[in-house]
């Protein structure tokens, strides 16, 4: 039998390592990483991550997973959304928490999609997995090694993301959520012989 592999479209090594240690060991595919330039898009998230996911597919000819993460402050409804990375990468995480520095309420969602793509047409069925986090944004503190984890404290903790054990974050983070019904998935679909996902 071939090797039954997925493809997950990023060339972010660290969250490579943090999705295969969420999924563990009992994960019915061997996940593999590929890194593209995919086009930013604008939209909704949960269009952003179909259109992703469907030009993904198409550009490797097979199938794959995708990721699209947002941070969406609620006194901003909604923003920065699925545009965090821009804001992240030209205001830094300081500038992330002054946006809020005339509103009372700083509350905050981080959800994470992950869409998947069996086929590489346009008209493929696109699968999208989606998990949230409720929690708020404070003043940077811990590790500045993954995003934004420094300023989002999840609800009923007092440390941020960044100053969680990786293994306590991978318990409760949008993106445990959202691999969690992922993983459901295939292993329902994939778990025996007759569903193969070849290299």
């Amino acid at each position: 039998m071939a090797q039954r592999t997925l493809t997950f479209v990023t060339g972010n090594a660290k969250k490579l390592e943090e999705v295969r240690a969420i999924l563990g060991s009992n994960f019915p595919l061997e996940l593999i990483s590929h890194k593209l330039d995919l086009p930013e898009l604008q939209g909704e998230m949960n269009e952003v991550s179909l259109k992703k996911c469907q030009e993904a597919a198409r550009r490797l000819n097979k199938p794959v997973l995708v990721e699209d993460t947002c941070l969406c402050f609620n006194a901003l409804k909604g923003l920065p959304g699925p545009y965090i990375k821009w804001f992240l990468e030209k205001l830094e995480p300081e500038g992330l928490t002054k946006l809020l520095a005339g509103w009372e309420d700083k509350s905050a969602q981080a959800v994470c999609t992950f869409a998947y793509c069996a086929a590489n047409n346009e008209d493929c069925n696109v699968i999208l997995f989606q998990g949230i986090t409720h929690g708020k944004i404070v003043e940077p503190r811990g590790t500045r090694d993954f995003g934004w984890d420094c300023v989002f404290q999840p609800d009923g903790y007092n440390q941020t993301y960044a100053e969680l054990p990786k293994s306590e974050k991978n318990k409760i983070s949008h993106r445990y959520r959202a691999l969690e019904k992922c993983k459901e998935y295939f292993v329902r679909h994939f778990a025996d012989d007759t569903n193969v996902i070849q290299k």
